[in-house]
Formats: C-alpha cells, sequence, structure tokens
C-alpha cells in the first residue's frame, strides 16, 4: 500500500471504475480529472492535518481510496453542473456527495492505517548500460525503499532499458531519512518484473545485473501495510 504523501490516493482507473460516464463528461465540459483527483487530496490532507500523527505516516487504505474516489467525481460532477446548470450533473454531484459521506464514515469506523516507520516511494531507477551479456532485449526495471525492520515502500514507476551486447546498472538517488536499502525489479515486460537482488542494496550503492535476470524472484509487495488503525478526527476543518 502506498503513503498518502507517496501521490494521489486513487487514479483515474478508480474513477471510472464507479462512473463510467465520466471521461465522456470531462471531455464534454473540459474537466481537468487529474486536477479534481489533486483537490480532493487537499481537503483529505485538511482533514488528517487533524491527527497527532504527520500524514506522511498515513497508509492509503481501501476505504481511504473509496473516499479520495468519490470526493474527486463530486467535485467533477460540481463543476459540470455549474458550468451548464445541468440537473442531470446535480444528480450525479450529490450522488457522488452522499457516496464520499458513507466512504469518510466508513474510514471513521475503521480508523487511518498508520505506518510506524514510513518509507516513501522510490524514485524510478537510473539505467545504464554497462559491459556484459545478456540476451539482446528491451528490460523494465523498478525500485523500492526498505526500512530497519525490513518494510519495503511503494515500487516505483519502471525505467526501460534496451541491451545490444551489454547488460545494465541502476542506481537510485535521493535516499529518503529511514531507508537502509533498496530492491529491484526487473523483466521482460512491466507486469512480468520479478526481484533480482538476494539482499537488500546499500543505500548509495548500485546494482549491476551481472547475471540472467530471473524470473522467479517475488514480485514487488505493494507497499507497507499498516501498523496499527489510529481513530479518525470527527471533523472536517476548513480552511
Amino acid at each position: 500500500m502506498a503513503l498518502f504523501t507517496d501521490g494521489l490516493p486513487a487514479a483515474v482507473e478508480d474513477l471510472t471504475a464507479l462512473d463510467s460516464q465520466l471521461l465522456s463528461v470531462a471531455s464534454t465540459e473540459g474537466i481537468d480529472v487529474t486536477q479534481k483527483l489533486a483537490l480532493a487530496q487537499q481537503e483529505i490532507r485538511a482533514w488528517l492535518d487533524e491527527l497527532p500523527t504527520p500524514a506522511g505516516c498515513v497508509v492509503v487504505t481501501e476505504s481511504l481510496r473509496l473516499w479520495h474516489s468519490c470526493k474527486a467525481l463530486e467535485l467533477v460532477y460540481a463543476d459540470a453542473y455549474n458550468s451548464q446548470l445541468n440537473d442531470r450533473y446535480a444528480a450525479k454531484r450529490e450522488q457522488f456527495r452522499k457516496m464520499a459521506r458513507t466512504a469518510r464514515e466508513q474510514l471513521m469506523s475503521v480508523g487511518i492505517g498508520i505506518a510506524v516507520r514510513p518509507i516513501p516511494r522510490a524514485q524510478s531507477p537510473v539505467l545504464s548500460e554497462a559491459a556484459g551479456s545478456l540476451p539482446d532485449a528491451t528490460y523494465y526495471v523498478a525500485a523500492s525503499w526498505v526500512n530497519e525492520v525490513g518494510e519495503e515502500g511503494e515500487c516505483s514507476v519502471e525505467s526501460s532499458i534496451a541491451t545490444v551486447s551489454s547488460t545494465f546498472r541502476a542506481e537510485l538517488v535521493r535516499v529518503p531519512p529511514g531507508a537502509v536499502g533498496w530492491n529491484l525489479y526487473a523483466g521482460g515486460d512491466p507486469g512480468a518484473m520479478r526481484l533480482q537482488n538476494d539482499a537488500p542494496i546499500a543505500p548509495g550503492a548500485a546494482w549491476l545485473q551481472s547475471r540472467p535476470v530471473s524470473i522467479s524472484g517475488a514480485s514487488a509487495p505493494g507497499g507497507q501495510r499498516p501498523n496499527y488503525f489510529q481513530p479518525a478526527p470527527r471533523r472536517i476543518r476548513r480552511g
């Protein structure tokens, strides 16, 4: 699971799963859905700021992702209605407003997922060719940071490199606080990347793919899980 501060909790795909007409409406009305996702995250961030624990420790659970999705859809249809004063848009706005409220109540009943030793999402690894003999192909490579208790952060967006009578070297820069190592995942397809290192790679050290890319290693675990759930604030602070 990603941290709240790793990026947007929900993606456009999460919104279209709830509303198949979204992209058509956004195109017709000239609405930037990604902007609405960002605005919804800002509103939720104000709510999370009521917690004694920093937002950087908050884990994006399914309850939190659902609230973010519904809130963004509410904002989309509020914008569409304000532009056209179309009753159909008003009905959709109210539908997703109610769904967002229900999702928030569900989150409040479960609690906020908290990571005690948060480890942020890694940036995409920097790849370069190196002397070696991997089969000529395009390789996709991603990475994740590891903390002192072995918890792994969200995997990065993949980088790619084509090798010709060579292999590749991978590096991560800007070591985040709490990181004691990193893992590297690689494969011939972005959906089939597997763990290549036997033990976490030291911060600042590069990885040289000196052997054929493993297809039997573990896949990325999907980020940290909450260490505990914290009671949620009962109100939304408005600025």
